[in-house]
């Protein structure tokens, strides 16, 4: 473990987080076979860091009851109710755009399901992240999402952005020090809502698992 993560590790659990490490992706997943309740209700965020972990395998896989955003349906009230039910879950399961050195969690949606469900509802929250998602502060962290995050997931979800054709936000055309919500007028945006997590009140609901390894965008 380096010098930054368990720096990062300090100030995670200071923030009232629970903060864990793991080697590899693996060892994540051992941990939480053994430690969540079979038969619990899950879901997750729409997430390459748990695709590429195995940790959308595992709670999908048949030995909890998850709660599947691609079987959600297609009419507003379908959309609204498995949403409004993704609150009430056991575990909740996604990653963050980036991790303060501060131990604060930065995240940007589009349509606010991950931020909404992060900040309140689910009874516990498990926040996967690789090493790659650290950053010294919350300019950076916001930065990446401008540069990285934003622009790869919309390449991903086929979105017609500027960014998933520049590789980066437009805003990042007109200035070095764009404002955080600054960015394109597409009605195929997906920055629309931003949190930034600090510090929190429940010291038992939030883990943080940090895989060194380079996963997700």
């Amino acid at each position: 473990m380096t010098d930054r993560v368990k720096t990062l590790i300090q100030n995670l659990e200071r923030n009232n987080f629970n903060a864990l490490y793991f080697e590899d992706s693996r060892s994540a997943v051992e941990y939480l076979k053994t430690n969540l309740k079979k038969g619990a209700t899950v879901t997750s965020g729409g997430s390459m860091t748990l695709a590429e972990s195995g940790i959308t395998a595992l709670i999908s896989g048949g030995e909890y009851n998850f709660l599947n955003r691609a079987n959600m349906g297609n009419s507003e009230e379908e959309f609204f109710e498995f949403y409004k039910n993704t609150l009430g879950c056991d575990y909740y399961f996604c990653s963050a755009n980036a991790v303060t050195e501060k131990g604060e969690i930065v995240n940007v949606d589009g349509l606010g399901n991950r931020i909404s469900a992060s900040a309140f509802g689910p009874k516990q929250v498990f926040i996967i992240m690789g090493t790659n998602k650290i950053v010294k502060d919350t300019t950076a962290a916001f930065l990446r999402v401008k540069t990285v995050a934003a622009p790869k997931n919309a390449v991903r979800l086929s979105c017609d952005t500027p960014c998933a054709k520049i590789g980066k936000c437009v805003s990042l055309l007109k200035s070095d020090n764009p404002g955080i919500t600054d960015g394109c007028d597409s009605p195929h945006r997906i920055c629309r809502d931003y949190l930034v997590m600090g510090k929190q009140n429940n010291t038992k609901r939030i883990t943080v698992i940090i895989i060194d390894e380079e996963l997700g965008y």
